[in-house]
């Protein structure tokens, strides 16, 4: 029943003890996410006001995490593979731990994006892939549902971190407020991958005949290929938007506290969105179900770029939430939806990789772009048509092919 020497432990693989394992990752990635990620825009400004550091290179430190953590999710995601989740998740809060204590004691630009090299390797572990990876095996046909219940849980990371992360600043300065930080990362995030994630690892789901048996001829295959561009071109949209979405109104004439109303909104539509998503599944095909999604993701793109007032902006930022939030769990479920769910986490670590990449140099993108053509709107017009063209794009992939029986 187990293949690796962590997942020894330990009984049979019940409702009540995937249940466990289920909250258990919802609230580290929370914590995870809360830690390693959304603190870092609360904290951003005083950081800069402190050290005199610039906005662009302490914002740069963080993208090369995020490319770090791209790069480390090719190989974690072969471990998980064969070992299943405990293992390489423990590491990876345990290595976040003093990667956060040591952004916090930082004392020149160097030793500040070092730290952040080494937060990014910790996110290569305990975000999203490696927990996308564990429920896909450990649930099999009833994924979607538990892999919906996980991303509507940490869709409310930073609306728990980012309030708590400024309150933790109005009293502390921003490195007392990440050692707290670091803390609270600690205390929930090792033990509940150590003791919460003790649960048997299957054998790897059996083929099926129409899917290829090779990863590597997979990963090489234009079916492979086209998926993985459309989506990184719609995660790039997807990030792009939310950065800067309060420059584009403000850009519009809207206040900076309406602007961040909007903003909050659409991280509200983005939860609302996910609870669709099963049903989605079943009146769509894989192919269909991407390109509607993109699509989505291009109109609401092109809403923002052409909506002039406060109200009608506000609502297309909710529509953009909403579909960002399907979006996630679209990058969850399209090797299984193609492929089977037998080497899961190699290749969805080979997907991830490029996708965390355009989402690290979004922010920048977006911004360079907006000065490219003129202005925010216009940018998210150019969006907009990248986005619909990865829409099609996804449609162009040959569907996956069984593998040749010839001798």
């Amino acid at each position: 029943m187990t293949t690796g020497p962590l997942a020894r432990d330990q009984g049979p693989l019940t409702g009540a003890r995937l249940r466990r394992a289920l909250v258990v990752l919802c609230a580290t990635e929370i914590t995870s996410w809360g830690v390693l990620y959304y603190a870092f825009p609360v904290l951003a400004a005083h950081i800069t006001a402190d050290t005199g550091w610039s906005t662009t290179a302490i914002t740069a430190a963080l993208s090369a995490s995020q490319l770090v953590a791209a790069l480390v999710g090719i190989p974690v995601g072969r471990w998980l593979d064969r070992n299943g989740p405990r293992g390489v998740m423990t590491a990876g809060s345990l290595l976040g731990v003093p990667a956060v204590i040591t952004v916090a004691c930082a004392q020149n630009l160097a030793w500040f994006l070092a730290a952040w090299l080494l937060a990014g390797v910790a996110m290569g572990a305990v975000l999203y892939p490696p927990a996308f990876a564990a429920l896909t095996r450990w649930h099999g046909p009833n994924r979607v549902r538990a892999l919906t219940a996980l991303t509507l849980a940490a869709g409310f990371s930073s609306t728990i971190f980012a309030p708590l992360t400024a309150w933790l600043a109005a009293h502390l300065d921003w490195r007392d407020t990440y050692l707290v930080l670091a803390a609270i990362l600690a205390a929930v995030t090792i033990p509940g991958h150590w003791f919460g994630l003790r649960l048997p690892w299957p054998p790897r789901p059996p083929l099926e005949p129409r899917h290829e048996t090779d990863p590597g001829r997979i990963a090489r295959s234009r079916a492979f290929v086209v998926l993985t561009v459309a989506l990184s071109i719609a995660a790039f949209t997807t990030f792009a938007i939310v950065v800067n979405l309060v420059p584009l109104l403000a850009e519009r004439g809207v206040g900076t506290g309406v602007a961040a109303i909007a903003l909050g909104l659409g991280g509200a539509g983005q939860v609302a969105g996910r609870l669709g998503y099963a049903t989605l599944t079943r009146r769509t095909t894989a192919r269909g179900r991407a390109f509607l999604i993109l699509a989505a993701m291009a109109a609401t793109t092109a809403l923002l770029g052409v909506f002039t007032s406060a109200a009608t902006l506000i609502g297309a930022a909710i529509l953009a939430g909403m579909v960002r939030g399907v979006f996630t769990l679209l990058q969850a479920t399209a090797v299984t939806d193609r492929w089977g769910a037998a080497h899961y986490a190699r290749l969805t670590g080979l997907l991830s990789a490029p996708l965390t990449i355009t989402m690290a140099l979004a922010p920048f993108a977006g911004a360079a772009l907006a000065d490219l053509v003129g202005g925010y709107p216009a940018a998210f017009l150019v969006m907009a048509a990248a986005t619909g063209g990865a829409a099609v794009l996804s449609l162009a992939g040959a569907r996956p092919r069984p593998p040749s029986t010839s001798i």
